[in-house]
């Protein structure tokens, strides 16, 4: 009834690790989950009442559930069978390829990021590198949009900063989504943009999948009221004058 009883040390290390797992997963993080969600949905609430454009559900919701919507719009399933007809592949193939354009395009949203780290972060780069002045602003007009208005937002591109200096210009009226090219498809760019709001594309992609996948994401997001910030000319200037437009997206 005395006898010791050794257990190997790797044993004693695999069990510790198994409690502490335990723990983590049915305590601590069930816990930190629950104080984030509480501290997002009081940003939301915060930012709701002072934005001119509140925003839209659609936004806020997960982004799993977007992917899924996506994936199975009846535009989208209408030109995966086209395409199984004519590349000859099974539909699960086509699918894969879906789901794997969808959660590039789709973005993650994070109105705590958005509305705390990224307010303080697009002031500070915005100042550092600009002397910012706004001439004009259209109360009368802003005044007269329903905030439950799908809005677009036209500019020339000047300058990768346009993302941060526009986001910094509006950020008390409206939260931007953009459209970002393949330079934002890479980590940790794609992961915080993604947070942001913004979504990558594959500028000049022939892949009629993965355009009408593109498509439909950006017709669902603004017909849910998103709003969208659009470079007509779809590239940069290099000498600060309007390119030729590429409708791409607005058309």
């Amino acid at each position: 009834m005395t006898d010791t009883v050794s257990i190997p040390l790797w044993l004693v290390i695999i069990g510790c690790g198994l409690v502490g797992w335990a723990l983590l997963d049915h305590i601590l993080l069930p816990s930190v989950r629950w104080y984030i969600r509480r501290r997002v949905n009081i940003v939301i609430k915060e930012v709701n009442k002072k934005l001119d454009l509140q925003l839209p559900a659609f936004k806020l919701t997960k982004r799993k559930i977007l992917i899924d919507r996506l994936m199975y719009d009846s535009q989208v399933l209408k030109a995966v069978k086209e395409y199984c007809m004519e590349n000859n592949v099974p539909n699960e193939v086509a699918m894969e390829k879906v789901e794997r354009y969808a959660r590039e395009i789709v973005p993650a949203f994070n109105a705590y990021l958005y509305f705390r780290i990224g307010r303080w972060l697009s002031k500070f780069l915005s100042r550092l590198l600009y002397r910012v002045r706004i001439g004009f602003v259209d109360e009368e007009g802003l005044e007269k949009i329903n905030p439950r208005s799908s809005v677009v937002f036209v500019m020339n591109h000047r300058s990768n900063m346009d993302y941060i200096l526009l986001a910094y210009l509006a950020i008390n009226r409206v939260a931007l989504s953009f459209a970002m090219g393949e330079w934002g498809r890479f980590w940790p760019v794609q992961q915080l943009s993604s947070a942001m709001g913004a979504f990558c594309i594959r500028r000049g992609s022939k892949n009629l999948l993965y355009r009408r996948v593109l498509e439909r994401y950006v017709q669902m997001a603004t017909d849910a009221g998103v709003v969208q910030a659009v470079f007509p000319e779809g590239k940069l200037t290099k000498d600060g004058k309007l390119c030729p437009p590429r409708i791409g997206l607005l058309d």
